[in-house]
């Protein structure tokens, strides 16, 4: 029989192995984006009338959560697909998030938004792929897609590795905003759901 502690010691240090790889890979394609693009990015969320939201899967949710932070700074945020979210118009930003750049639903979207003038937003590790043409701006993650040979690029299954930097890219974006806007925690507070 084995030892318990010595097991519990060995999955410790599986763990802990794991945990370093992940935030290792993490850290190093967050300091591998472009301080252009992050300075572009800002500006397009600052300047737009009303930022709204699409992706597919764990890319979506990832937005759902940064289009609930930029609702505790005050701006005027919507997720695509949710019953009262509005059209789209000229002077509004979609922000879309797909690693390939060819997800059928949020490059669809994209056309839409390009069409009716109002501005892109293209998080994505693919800068030449359709949703990457049709972008006013581009943040380009340099991450595995889903199909790739993500072995180069990342232990983590699939497009984890893409999802994760959309989510801490995202909450970077949000910080930048909040440090420039001057904003208290005690004013973003105030705009947080209360009918839970």
């Amino acid at each position: 029989m084995q030892d318990p502690k010595g097991t519990e010691t060995s999955e410790a240090s599986s763990f802990s192995a794991s945990f370093t790889a992940i935030l290792e890979e993490l850290k190093r394609t967050l300091l591998a984006l472009s301080e252009a693009q992050l300075h572009t990015a800002v500006q397009s969320l600052l300047c737009a009338r009303r930022v709204f939201f699409v992706g597919a899967g764990r890319s979506r949710l990832a937005l759902e959560m940064a289009a609930m932070r930029l609702m505790h700074l005050g701006l005027t945020v919507y997720v695509a697909g949710e019953v009262v979210t509005p059209a789209i118009e000229r002077g509004d930003l979609l922000v879309v998030a797909s690693g390939s750049g060819t997800t059928a639903g949020p490059v669809r979207a994209a056309r839409v938004a390009k069409e009716l003038g109002a501005e892109i937003l293209a998080i994505t590790t693919a800068p030449a792929s359709e949703l990457g043409t049709l972008a006013s701006a581009i943040l380009t993650i340099p991450a595995a897609v889903k199909h790739g040979d993500r072995g180069a690029i990342s232990i983590q299954y699939g497009g984890t590795l893409f999802e994760q930097t959309v989510l801490m890219l995202m909450d970077t974006l949000f910080q930048e905003i909040w440090h420039r806007r001057g904003q208290s925690a005690e004013e973003l507070w105030k705009r947080h759901a209360n009918l839970e």
